[in-house]
Order: C-alpha cells, then structure tokens, then sequence
C-alpha cells in the first residue's frame, strides 16, 4: 500500500484552479479525478454542517465520516455560508480567477444564490461552468432531483441487471451513475478547457445521472435496435458472447472470458473435452448464444470439479482470460491493485492513517499524486482567505458573524 509523503509532483494539471460547490458523489468524484491529476481545488462546504457526505455515517474513522473521507482528499476545504452577503463575497472573490467551477445542485439553485452560469460567466468568462444533474438543464425532466437509484431504473439498467428472466428489477451494487457522471463531467471539463485554449472563452459543460446510466447500455441498446426488443438480465453471462460469464468451481467461483472462437477452443483444451468443438451447437458464437442454457448446463459441472485455484492456472497455460471472483477486501490485497498504487493512504489531521483509493489514469511524465487527506470542515478557510486578498482580520470579522468557518489550527495539520 502507497503511503502519502508529501511529495509536490506536478501533475497534468498544476496551476489548474477549480472551485468545488458540490457534495457527496458525481460532482466530488470529477473534482477528486481534477485534483489527483494536480488541479488546486478549493471545495466549499456549506454552513451549518457542512457537506452531506460527511454525515452519511456509519461507518467513521475517528468520528469522521468514512464516505467523506474517500471522496475529498487532495482538495482544500473552506466552509461559507452562501446565504450571507460575506460568505457570497467571498465565493465571488474565488471565482474572479478560477478555471473551473464544478456544482450538482437542482436547477434554479445557484440562480437563486446569484451563481447561475450567466452571472458568473459574466463575472469570469474564461471559466469552464460544470453542471452535474439528475437528469440534465434542459427537457422535460429538468427540474428533477435526481439519485444514483432512480437514474438505474430509468436509464434501463435496473432492466439488465439480475439472475435472469422474470427476477426483480436490481440495482448495481456500485452507485455507477454517480461514479460515471463524475467521470463524463472531466472528461468534459478537459474537453472545454482544450477549447478555451484557442477561444479564450470558457463554456457550461452539462451532463447527468440519467446520461451516465444510458451509456451503459450500448450492447443492450444496439440489440434493441436491431431486433425491435428489449433484452432482459442475465446473470454474470454477455449478451452478445458466449461463454462470458462466472462458473461456480469447487471452491468458490471463476469468471471465464472465452468469448471468441480461438478462445473457445482454448478452454474446451483446458476442460479436457475438445470433441466439443464438434457438437453443432456450439460450433460458432451464434450458435452458443442460442443454445446458451445447454451451454452452461453442459459446461458447469467440468468447472465443478477442481479449485478456482487449479482452474486459474489452467487457463491461464491456456491463454484463456479467467479471474477469481474477489470480494472488496480481497481486492483490496491483490498483489496487482498494489502494484498499480491502486490502494493509497493519507494522513488525516484527526483520523490518522486512512486508506484510500488510488488515481486510475497513469502518467509517464506528469503523474498525478495524493498530496493531502481529505479536509476537516474549515481546514484551509484561512488559507485560502489570504490566497484571495482577505486580511486576517476580515476572516475572524466574517468568522464571528457566522459567515465562514475556521477550523482549529492545532488540529487542522495539512500534511
């Protein structure tokens, strides 16, 4: 497990500014994606309280929230209460020179808060706005609150997912639309940002829940398309492929990629049963995929009979793609998640030692690093008061009424 030291590496994005309004998943996983990569991101967490994330507890790390702490390391944190004239100064302050302002709040929101993309584009008109929704700023769904359970079900996942015909609609385990909506957003921020370079001009980059979830169907939708009918779960098994799945072996289980036709013919060697290659339903992909029951019923007991162990390193002589089947923990441990940095830890100024989870994108010039834990609420309050020209004694004034918040400075240690 990497340890953070630090390090000042400068990644891709050093001497990016970016302005964090928002709260517990998609937007603070574009914002943490931004940061990794060496943007300075400033988040500002809401008074009272702050952050959502941060009461989404148990679990806690010494009393701080566990969701909070994995969604906002290497960001800043600054706490203003926005419906104070003191606390909007401020954001207005932060926002004069930012590149990058990333918000997932309702339509109308920031509007009301005098943050809406036309007052701080006029404000700033080089700065990238980023628009995290349930369902997009335009349609007839606009105004829609939205969450990762809602945008599964609408976006057809919910449809695609489970044991098989006729089983209740199921979610995916990860919050995948949060994460993706995330994802997209930086993908669009860069995208914005590569245009201002020649424009000069920032933009609103707008994308959504509802968008992320559709994404995800493109196999399914491109068999909708063609066929007139919406295909349903299927279990571990691919829609176009086969076999494609996870196999239950005496120990546990495996997942099998054998999914073209040299593939296929490695494993029927590996299974000791290369006559199959001759039954005439499994001859080609087409034929597997129709007879894909008989298939599984035909393969499942060979795999039955020996260790997820034995099989792996089977397959593996045999150049078939396999995987075991790894629980979070286990992930957590394989010896190529560690390699790959993938499992990281910070120092947190009053939860000590936590491990995260590390940047999924490596660079062989400007690699990204984590430079910093995520903030107590506060943390750089100050800090970043005096990045932005405010006095000392103007942030204890707007501290005493109630406008921003500073955190302890004996505990509120960045590493």
């Amino acid at each position: 497990m990497s340890t953070v030291t630090g390090q000042k590496e400068k990644g891709p994005l050093t001497g990016l500014k970016v302005i964090d309004l928002s709260h517990v998943m998609a937007g603070p996983t574009c914002a943490m994606l931004l940061a990794d990569m060496g943007a300075d991101v400033i988040k500002v967490e809401k008074l009272p309280g702050g952050e959502d994330a941060r009461h989404m507890v148990p679990p806690t790390i010494s009393s701080e929230s566990a969701a909070f702490l994995i969604m906002n390391r290497n960001k800043r944190g600054i706490a203003l209460d926005l419906k104070m004239e003191a606390g909007c100064r401020v954001l207005s302050r932060l926002l004069q020179d930012a590149d990058v302002l990333i918000e997932n709040y309702r339509r109308g929101t920031m509007e009301r808060m005098g943050f809406g993309y036309d007052a701080v584009h006029a404000l700033n008109p080089r700065l990238i706005y980023c628009s995290i929704s349930g369902f997009g700023r335009t349609g007839p769904y606009a105004d829609r609150g939205g969450f990762d359970l809602v945008a599964q079900g609408m976006s057809g996942l919910m449809s695609i997912t489970g044991d098989g015909p006729g089983c209740p609609p199921m979610k995916c385990g990860a919050p995948v639309t949060d994460i993706t909506a995330g994802i997209l957003a930086c993908v669009g921020v860069l995208a914005a940002l590569h245009s201002r370079a020649s424009s000069g001009q920032g933009q609103m980059v707008d994308t959504s829940l509802f968008e992320a979830g559709i994404i995800h169907t493109y196999w399914q939708s491109a068999i909708c398309f063609a066929t007139g009918q919406a295909p349903g779960p299927m279990g571990t098994s691919h829609p176009l492929n086969a076999p494609y799945q996870a196999f239950p072996v005496a120990d546990g289980w495996i997942t099998v990629g054998a999914a073209n036709q040299a593939n296929w013919l490695r494993l029927l060697e590996a299974l000791g049963v290369p006559e199959m290659a001759h039954d005439p339903r499994f001859a080609d992909n087409a034929g597997r995929m129709r007879n894909l029951p008989a298939l599984q019923a035909a393969l499942t007991p060979l795999f039955k009979g020996r260790s997820s162990a034995e099989w792996l390193y089977r397959l593996e002589e045999a150049g078939v793609p396999a995987g075991p089947v790894l629980d979070v923990g286990q992930m957590h441990a394989d010896p190529q998640a560690l390699a790959r940095e993938m499992i990281v830890e910070t120092t947190h100024p009053t939860a000590g030692q936590v491990a995260a989870i590390g940047l999924p994108i490596k660079f062989s010039e400007t690699p990204g690093s984590l430079r910093r834990a995520a903030p107590v609420l506060g943390q750089h309050t100050r800090e970043v008061l005096r990045d932005h020209g405010f006095s000392d004694a103007e942030a204890d004034q707007m501290a005493a009424q109630g406008a921003i918040k500073m955190s302890d400075p004996i505990k509120a240690i960045a590493p």
